[in-house]
């Protein structure tokens, strides 16, 4: 899940909202400035309902910020890397670039989501406590009263014991504490969020027929994101089997060819060495530090008036923006990081020095041979 545009960062974490966050804003206008709010204190211009329907959407919004804000800080907290956090349809998702290493971290990055919603869900209905009774605040009372119970829906649907909601890595947390496999963990934690997909899409599809149309259909689409959600950590999980055992050494493109970072964007590309072998390079100082990769798509990108002019170091992804393994390192763990990455690539180094290159590719061909080979799978296990 891409964003379609950013909104900056928060507490040093990018943020960017996909476009499907309008459907969101849209429903949220149109619900409850045509129904709600006039229920709530009728006979008020409507222009003041459209606009306490916009504000309520605005802090709605931040609520699932705040959600998968907790997400991340936590995350931070116990050593997992976040890439960043993305406002879409269905509410927030933060990016890890790696996975938790134990069922305590586990527990506490996932608990903290709907801690956080739970949170706020009594904050707005304290709010709306207070404001009770005050002369003409029937519509902010309206809106905290709401802001207050889609939070603690919120809270209460995350806590559902089923990937890929908080629930279901708490699930999977407590799974991997009692049975020490986080592999058998995860397969049990996706197991039972296809099985709440399921129920979702079948319950959506009763209040389609029962005359509850939009209901039932918003149903059968959080439904299906459950179910497809599950079966992608599931796939995640038994590449990870797959892929046990075996480091990045026996993955990586050993010695690849590099570019100078003092090579203009012009000799860049014209050069056949670089133009016709690979699409990336890492990007090197004389004293043969790693600085970057530049890739041909982001060299292209530059005006041709201004690649005379420009070194690669100006188009390069920064070497802090991409994995550098250690040549010895579990394949298994490098895949998350890799997958999250923009670039798709990873520079391996040994004690500073670039010794090879492992690409979203190279993770494919071992894994389709892992799959066809039993004599590499054992040599593997």
């Amino acid at each position: 899940m891409r964003a379609t545009f950013s909104l900056g960062r928060v507490a040093g974490i990018r943020v960017g909202v996909h476009w499907s966050v309008l459907v969101i804003c849209v429903l949220i206008l149109v619900g409850l400035a045509g129904g709600s709010f006039r229920d709530a204190q009728a006979d008020r211009p409507a222009w003041q309902y459209w606009l306490a329907s916009a504000v309520t959407a605005v802090f709605f919004l931040l609520s699932l910020l705040a959600h998968e804000i907790g997400h991340a800080l936590v995350a931070r907290r116990n050593g997992v890397a976040v890439e960043d956090i993305t406002l879409w349809l269905l509410g927030g998702l933060a990016r890890l670039r790696s996975e938790a290493s134990t069922p305590g971290a586990e527990l506490r990055i996932a608990g903290v989501g709907p801690l956080v919603s739970l949170l706020l869900g009594g904050l707005f209905a304290l709010a709306a406590g207070l404001l009770d009774g005050v002369p003409d605040a029937g519509l902010a009372v309206a809106a905290l009263t709401w802001l207050a119970g889609i939070n603690i829906l919120l809270a209460v649907f995350n806590a559902l014991p089923a990937a890929p909601l908080d629930g279901g890595r708490l699930l999977r947390a407590i799974v991997w504490w009692k049975t020490g496999s986080p592999l058998r963990a995860t397969a049990v934690a996706t197991a039972a969020g296809r099985v709440l997909g399921w129920l979702l899409v079948g319950l959506g599809l009763y209040l389609v027929l029962a005359g509850a149309v939009f209901g039932g259909i918003w149903l059968v689409v959080i439904g299906w994101f459950v179910i497809a959600m599950a079966s992608v950590e599931g796939d995640r999980a038994r590449l990870r089997e797959l892929l046990a055992g075996i480091p990045v050494s026996d993955v990586m493109t050993p010695d690849p060819v590099t570019v100078l970072a003092a090579t203009t964007v012009s000799e860049f590309l014209t050069d056949p060495n670089y133009r016709y072998r690979h699409s990336a390079f890492p990007v090197v100082t004389n004293g043969n530090t790693v600085a970057g990769l530049v890739t041909l798509k982001g060299a292209d990108a530059l005006p041709e008036t201004e690649r005379a002019s420009t070194t690669v170091t100006d188009v390069m992804v920064p070497v802090d923006d991409l994995p550098t393994p250690h040549p010895g390192d579990p394949l298994a763990r490098l895949v998350p990081e890799l997958q999250a990455r923009p670039a798709h690539r990873a520079l391996v180094l040994e004690g500073g020095r670039l010794v090879g290159i492992v690409t979203s590719s190279d993770i494919s061909r071992v894994t389709a041979w892992l799959s066809s080979s039993s004599a590499w799978r054992k040599r593997a296990l």
